[in-house]
Formats: structure tokens, C-alpha cells, sequence
């Protein structure tokens, strides 16, 4: 957004506009970046300056250029020592700049009504652009706003034209102030008219190029005559204004005598405008998104956040800057308590400069030694387990050191997560030398960024290379700026914020519509966990076509999520496309979209069905969610001619096998064709193929083979953990789970061996050996780590809540909240599956025949 006017003036807090002063100058920073509060060095340009230190006093001291303070009560006369000729000359000089940022004004609200009218020929037409009413609520106030402006324009440039010390025009601004109510109403709807616009822009071409460049009328002496400018710039505009009237009220009062006649309706003007202000400073957004710099030219913040760097060959968590011509990569410096925060520059692009490298241009990413998948699988175990904790001590009112003690490691866990799980790279290259490498954890976040780049550099941009003072002031502005204040992890995160959803989130993927021309396209969903967004599902690609139907069912686990992103690709087959990354995606994003997991809409027995808008691409899809302690519930079947739903002990007796068919037909599947996809069983297979399998086998169907010979991998290897899932009864049984739980916490090793032994042995014969067959299957997959990326870890991830869980009894008297069953029950069912992966080759013979050193009850 553009946050300046003509004349160089920031966007402001409302008040503290109007009570602050900064200058622009070598001098005022201290070697660690800090502004320092004194007067501007001869000749230096100034510009209001938040301070945001809390021993800042309320008082009024924007400089003027002149590097005289304003005051908020006029001096006495005309300030006492001040020649009446020369008052007179700065009224003159105050105003006619004033008036040269108004006609520039004027011009750009004219540039913003300009589409209004054809928008709303086109409106009542069968192929509107947008609606009558997105039109009315986009420019709401513009014209009004405009007209006010245009007759006090037409009034006060004569006066300007004609000057003496006899001309008056404070009526002119008690009359421009009066109307300020204009405004109160053009602010009110200033965020929805935004939000509106966006929505248009992604779902309308047409209004997507109106809107990114509307041309503005030069003044009548540039050399210019047209600038293009943003409707979201332009917006913008009216709010800045408010602002710049009021301060040049106090340039004009300050040289115009007490017994002129327009001083005390210059005074009435500048109290009406100041109440105005501060009634709606609360109203918009009051951080300052621009700098200027030492030569005058606006650079606005258009986006910021944390990314991962890899440099020299370790992790490196940075702050990044993207302004409107340079991208600023930087660390917060350490400071000692009581010092403002202040950020050191690493290294910095001018976008003219900056180039994306394709894949097959690109060098491989720079080792890093990866950060093994069940380290990080702990870490999440360990932050569930801090959380509880704390909303344990919350609940007791424990002690406020303890809950801080909790929180600072819970803080640390959540950092090292954030910094060790991101893998996709995301390279940018500088055309005059190095290139950089970030680690992303979602696709979706990467486009965000390459977009937000790639828009900046339309514009007509020149190289530079900044001055150590211009880079001074430049990161120096950065804390000020910066709009995302905390790393993204939930211990940053206010007690009243929803926690987000725990359970499983069941997503139908129906079909898309809005494609200009046949793609081979497919699309992937994401979701929020412990701070970041990770790819969950993926359906398949639909070729050759404009209007995709995949209408693929998909379950994802929710581990405290609050949004789902669903994006939509076009698949590369070109073999050209050098893939040097395994984490490299090379097919090309045709639109994205996110929405929010409102937990009154989604927890529901019924399905939602929506549409996502992204680029022009509508994707119609339906959700439905359920909780941990829904999902544990577990439903006999009340047929006992199927599969699904029936106990073990008489599956096998029916089939007269030791292990169930269904469990041998999947894992000799997977173990053929499927024992190196990457993420085979982590990665959601879609529901419907998983339902049309867990028919087949229910009716015993002769097609079985070449139906499993057919289908995709993923829904084989979920038909395999539904059916362990459907169990009447976990395999390794409701009576023996708190014995497991209690064998798994021993601290002595030979203690915890003979009792998880003896609980295996514990176990009725069709379980015990359909584990050992399935552990045995599970650890050949893990021996292709390198490929499929699952580690033993992430397989007992997986399959633990599956095979161990706690009776409906035993949770009822144990759950507390959403998020308790996921840290208290997970972590262990995980832990005591680990065990057995790790654990050397466990025969039933073996078993059968050894004997305790002592017993345990069970």
C-alpha cells in the first residue's frame, strides 16, 4: 500500500503524526543503529518519526524544514521577534506547497473515479465485472471526498495567486474541517473496501488490470504526464491527507498573528481536525509502512516474515524485508534489557537486480546435515507435553515462575522445530554475484514471495547500491516497520487465541473451473501445525483438460490447525527440467487459496461444501471435521461376513490363516511397488479408492488382486491402516493398554525388556502374530529411508495411535482437552511402538518359549 503523499510523508499513528520529529542524518544513530533524539545537522531533510520508547513525551515536535519545532499553542502575536513581513511570506510559502500536494490530490482521486463509471455501465450487463454493490462499497466516499476537495482547491488558488497581507482563507479550512465527517465515513469502510478489492482483483482479470494500474494526472507543470499507481495505493490517499491537513494548520498558525482574522478560525479548524483524529486513530492500522530516504524517495514496506537461510552450511533463522525496490535480509541484533531492539543487515538485493534461477540453472542446495524425522517427531511430543503442563499450573494456579519456566522451554522446542523442519528451497541470485538459499516448509508460502516479488519488478526499477548511511537508515527502520513482530510458534500466540483443532479433517476435492486453456492439473492441500504450514494430500493429476472433476476424498490429521491452503498445479512432464533437489518443485502454481477452520463450521456431522477463489480458478470442495475423542470410538461391524469392523481372532479362524488376507494382500503390495514412494504412508490416499478396496474386501470379492494390482499406492496403504483402525478393538488390545503404558515409562532397561516381552506374550496368538508380521514389514520399508523419506520413527508415528489406544472408558476418565489426548496418549502409543521397531527380530517361537526372571501382572 502507498503510504505517502506527494510532499514525502509517512503513514503515521494518527497522534503520535502530529507529536513526534526524526531526521534523516549520520549523526543521529549510535554504533548499534539506535535512533538518537536530537536536533538535524545543518541542511538535513526531516520528516515526522514515531518514537516508540515509553519515556517519550506526549508533546509536539515535528520539525519543519527550517529546523523549527511546532508548537501545539501558537505563539503569542506572530511568535515575538518575528517580523510581520516575513510571517507573511511563510503563510505564502506554507500554503502554495500545500496547495501544489492538493492538486496532486485531487488528480489522484480523479484517477481512482475514473473506472467507476464504465464498472458500473458493465454492472447491469449479463458479464458484469463486479456487482453494483462491490462497486459501491470499493469507491464508497470517493466522490464526495473528491468534490469537497475540488471546490476548496478552486477557492484557495486565487487567494494563493493573489497574495497580500490582506488576503484571508482560515474560512476555507474551518470549512474543509467541518466536512470531515466525509471522511469518518470513507475510514469505516476503508478495511472492507480493501478486502473487497483484493477479492475482486484475485477472482476478476479484467478488474485485476484496472485496478494494478490506474494512470494519474502529472501537475500542470511536470514534465510527467501520467504516473501509474495502485488502486490500493490510491485508497490510501484520503486517510494520508487528514494527517498532512492538520500538521500544515499548525505551519500556518504558527506564522499567522493572534489578531489576524483567520487565526481563530485557523485554531477552530485545527481542533476540529485533531478530535477527528483521535476519535479515529483506533480505526486503521497505525503502523507506519514507509521510509523515506536521505534523498527524498519513498520506500515502502510491501511484506515481511521469518525465513529459514542456509548459510555457511547450518540453519539461520532471519527476519526478511521485502520494500518496494530492495529485498533486506536480516537478524535481530542481542541487546541488553532496556534497549530498543534494533536489526543487523546481512545482506540486501535491489529488485532490479534480483533473479530467480530455474531449476535446471540452479546449483544444488548447500548441505545442510538434515535434521532426522524422529528428532523432530520428539520436539512435537515435547511441546504438546510443555503445553499441558502449562495448562495444568493454569488450572491450579500455580506459581507464575513455574508457567514462565514451562513456556521459555516450550519456546525453545518450537524454535528448533521451526528452524530444523523447513525443506523446500526457495533460491533467489543477485545478477552481479551471489546467490541465497531459503528453506520453506509450504509451497504456498514460497509463491507468496516470488509473487509479491515479481509484481514489484513490472515497474520501471534502477539499480543502486546503498550508502552505509542510506543502509543505517534502512534497517534501522526495519523494527519500526516490520509487521509480523513474533517468530510463528504457539508460545507466542495470546491466551484467548483458539488453540486450533485436534482430529481429523475429512476434505473432499470436487473440481475447478476457470482454466484459459487444457493443463494436466492436480492439486495439494496444506495445513498449520505447531507454527507452520505442511503439505497433507495431493490428488491425482487430470489431463488435458480446462474443467478438472477429481472428486477425491482425502482424511488429514488436524494437530492444532487453524487453516487449510489448497493449491492448484499444472504438471511438468518436460524431462528438460533437471530436478537437482529432491525437495524441488518444478510444476507451475495456477492459483492458491486459503480459508479459516472456524471450528463452529467444521465441527459438524454434516458435510460443507465451499468454493475457493484464486487467480480467476474457482475449486469447489467439502469438509467436515472430527475430534480425537470421536475418532477413538470404534464400531463393531454388525455383519460378521466382512472384514472391516470384525474381531481379528475371528477373521483368522474364518479364513483358517494366521494373519488376516487383507493385511497380507496390502503389505505385499506396498513391499512390490510401493516400498519406495516417497512418504508411503504418511501421505493420505484418497478416500474414495480406500472405500471402493474396503468393499472388495468385505465382500471377499474374486477381483481383489487386480483391483489392488490397479490402484494407487496410497490407498492401498490406507486401506491397510483403516482396516487396523476399524479394529473393534486395538490390536494390541483395551485390557493391556495401561500395562503397556506403564512398561514403556520403566527407567531400567532390563526391567522394561522383560515387560514389554511379557505383554507381547500377554497378547492372543492371531494378534501377536499379525504385529510381528506387520513389524517386520514395517522395518523393511524403513531400510529404505533414503528414498521414501520414512524413518522407524515416522512409521511409529503413524501406525502407534492405531494399534495402541486407550478403551472409551479409560480416555473418558483421562481427557481433559483436545490437545491432552494428542501429548499424554500419542506420545507413548508412538514411543511403545518404537520400541518394538527398534527392538532385534522378535519371533512368536522365541517368545512362546522363553520365561521370565519374575513376573508382571498385567
Amino acid at each position: 500500500m502507498e503510504p505517502l503523499s506527494h510532499q514525502g510523508l509517512p503513514r503515521l499513528s494518527w497522534i503520535d503524526t502530529l507529536y513526534s520529529n526524526f531526521s534523516y542524518g549520520a549523526d543521529d544513530y549510535d554504533g548499534e543503529g539506535n535512533e538518537e533524539q536530537k536536533g538535524p545537522p545543518e541542511g538535513s531533510e526531516t520528516m515526522p518519526y514515531i518514537d516508540e520508547s515509553p519515556t517519550m513525551s506526549p508533546q509536539l515536535s515535528a520539525r519543519s524544514q527550517g529546523g523549527d519545532s511546532i508548537s501545539p499553542t501558537p505563539p503569542e502575536g506572530l511568535a515575538p521577534g518575528v517580523e510581520a513581513g516575513k510571517g507573511l511570506e511563510m503563510r505564502k510559502l506554507v500554503l502554495s506547497g500545500f496547495l501544489a500536494s492538493e492538486e496532486i490530490y485531487i488528480n489522484q482521486l480523479e484517477a481512482l473515479l475514473l473506472p467507476m463509471k464504465p464498472l458500473k455501465a458493465t454492472a447491469t450487463t449479463s458479464q458484469p465485472v463486479l456487482t453494483i454493490q462491490q462497486i459501491e462499497t470499493i469507491f464508497y466516499k470517493i466522490q464526495d471526498i473528491y468534490e469537497i476537495h475540488k471546490e476548496f482547491y478552486d477557492n484557495l488558488c486565487p487567494k494563493v495567486q493573489q497574495w497580500d497581507s490582506q488576503v484571508t482563507m482560515g474560512h476555507l479550512f474551518q470549512k474543509l474541517a467541518s466536512q470531515l465527517g466525509v471522511y469518518k465515513a470513507f475510514v469505516d469502510n476503508y478495511k472492507v473496501a480493501l478486502e473487497t478489492a483484493e477479492k475482486c482483483s484475485q477472482s476478476n482479470n479484467q478488474f485485476q488490470k484496472i485496478s494494478e494500474e490506474l494512470k494519474v494526472k502529472g501537475p500542470k507543470d511536470s514534465k510527467d504526464s501520467h504516473t501509474s499507481v495502485t488502486m490500493e495505493a490510491l485508497l490510501y490517499k484520503p486517510i494520508d491527507r487528514v494527517t498532512r491537513s492538520t500538521l500544515v494548520l499548525h505551519d500556518l498558525l504558527k506564522h499567522t498573528p493572534v489578531d489576524h482574522p483567520d487565526y481563530p478560525l485557523l485554531q477552530d479548524a485545527l481542533r476540529i481536525s485533531q478530535n477527528f483524529l483521535s476519535s479515529i486513530n483506533e480505526d486503521i492500522d497505525p503502523r507506519r509502512t514507509a521510509v523515506t530516504t536521505p534523498k527524498g524517495e519513498t520506500r515502502q514496506l510491501v511484506k515481511d516474515g521469518f525465513l529459514v537461510e542456509v548459510s555457511e552450511s547450518s540453519r539461520k533463522l532471519r527476519h526478511v524485508f521485502l520494500f518496494t525496490d530492495v529485498l533486506l535480509c536480516a537478524k535481530l541484533k542481542k541487546t541488553s534489557a532496556g534497549k530498543h531492539q534494533q536489526y543487523d543487515c546481512k545482506w540486501y538485493i535491489p529488485l532490479a537486480d534480483l533473479v530467480f534461477p530455474s531449476p535446471e540453472e540452479s546449483e544444488a542446495s548447500p548441505q545442510v546435515h538434515p535434521f532426522p524425522d524422529h528428532e523432530l517427531e520428539d520436539m512435537k511430543m515435547k511441546i504438546s507435553a510443555l503445553k499441558s503442563e502449562i495448562q495444568k499450573e493454569k488450572a491450579n494456579k500455580g506459581q507464575s515462575r513455574a508457567i514462565e519456566r514451562l513456556k521459555k522451554k516450550m519456546f525453545e522446542n518450537e524454535f528448533l522445530l521451526l528452524l530444523n523442519s523447513p525443506t523446500i528451497p526457495f533460491r533467489i541470485h543477485n545478477r552481479n554475484g551471489k546467490s541465497y538459499v531459503f528453506l520453506l516448509s509450504s509451497d504456498y508460502e514460497r509463491s507468496e514471495w516470488r509473487e509479491a516479488i515479481q509484481k514489484l519488478q513490472k515497474k520501471d526499477l534502477q539499480a543502486f547500491v546503498l550508502s552505509s548511511v542510506e543502509l543505517q537508515v534502512l534497517t534501522g527502520s526495519c523494527f519500526k516497520l516490520r509487521t509480523v513482530h513474533n517468530i510463528p510458534v504457539t508460545s507466542n500466540k495470546d491466551d484467548d487465541e483458539s488453540p486450533g483443532l485436534y482430529g481429523f479433517l475429512h476434505v473432499i476435492v470436487h473440481s475447478a473451473k476457470g482454466f484459459k486453456q487444457s493443463a494436466n492439473l492436480y492439486c495439494t492441500l496444506e495445513v498449520d501445525s505447531f507454527g507452520y504450514f505442511v503439505s497433507k494430500a495431493k490428488t491425482r493429476v487430470f489431463r488435458d483438460t480446462t474443467e478438472p472433476k477429481w472428486d477425491e476424498e482425502f482424511e488429514i490429521e488436524l494437530e492444532g490447525s487453524q487453516s487449510l491452503r489448497i493449491l492448484c498445479y499444472e504438471k511438468c512432464y518436460d524431462k528438460t527440467k533437471v530436478n537437482k533437489d529432491n525437495n524441488e518443485i518444478v510444476d507451475k502454481i495456477m492459483g492458491k487459496g486459503q480459508i479459516q477452520l472456524d471450528p463452529q463450521t467444521v465441527e459438524t456431522k454434516n458435510w460443507h461444501t465451499d468454493v475457493i477463489e484464486m487467480n480467476g480458478i474457482k475449486v469447489e470442495f467439502s469438509m467436515k471435521f472430527t475430534s480425537r475423542d470421536m475418532s477413538l470410538k470404534r464400531t463393531p461391524s454388525k455383519k460378521q461376513t466382512g472384514v472391516f469392523g470384525v474381531k481379528i481372532s475371528v477373521v483368522t479362524k474364518r479364513e483358517r490363516s494366521k494373519v488376516p488376507y487383507i493385511v497380507r494382500q496390502c503389505v505385499e503390495e506396498v513391499e512390490k511397488r510401493g516400498i519406495e514412494e516417497v512418504g508411503i504412508y504418511r501421505i493420505s490416499g484418497v478416500a474414495t479408492d480406500i472405500q471402493a478396496l474396503k468393499a472388495v474386501f468385505d465382500a471377499n470379492n474374486k477381483d481383489i488382486l487386480l483391483m489392488l494390482s490397479d490402484m494407487d499406492i496410497n490407498a492401498i496403504a490406507g486401506t491397510l491402516k483403516l482396516y487396523f483402525r476399524e479394529l473393534p478393538e486395538p490390536l494390541l488390545t483395551d485390557r493391556l493398554y495401561p500395562a503397556f503404558m506403564e512398561g514403556i515409562a520403566l527407567s531400567d532397561p532390563a526391567a522394561k525388556e522383560n515387560c514389554m516381552m511379557h505383554l507381547l506374550r500377554s497378547l492372543p496368538d492371531p494378534n501377536l502374530i499379525t504385529f510381528l508380521f506387520l513389524l517386520e514389514h514395517l522395518k523393511r520399508v524403513a531400510e529404505k529411508e533414503p528414498i521414501n523419506k520414512m524413518s522407524l520413527h515416522n512409521l511409529a508415528t503413524v501406525f502407534g495411535p492405531t494399534l495402541l489406544r486407550p478403551s472409551e472408558v479409560e480416555s473418558k476418565a483421562h481427557l481433559t482437552s483436545a490437545a491432552d489426548i494428542w501429548s499424554h496418549d500419542v506420545m507413548a502409543q508412538v514411543q511403545v511402538l518404537l520400541y518394538y521397531l527398534q527392538h532385534p527380530p522378535i519371533s512368536f517361537a522365541e517368545l512362546k518359549r522363553n520365561t521370565l526372571y519374575f513376573s508382571t501382572d498385567v
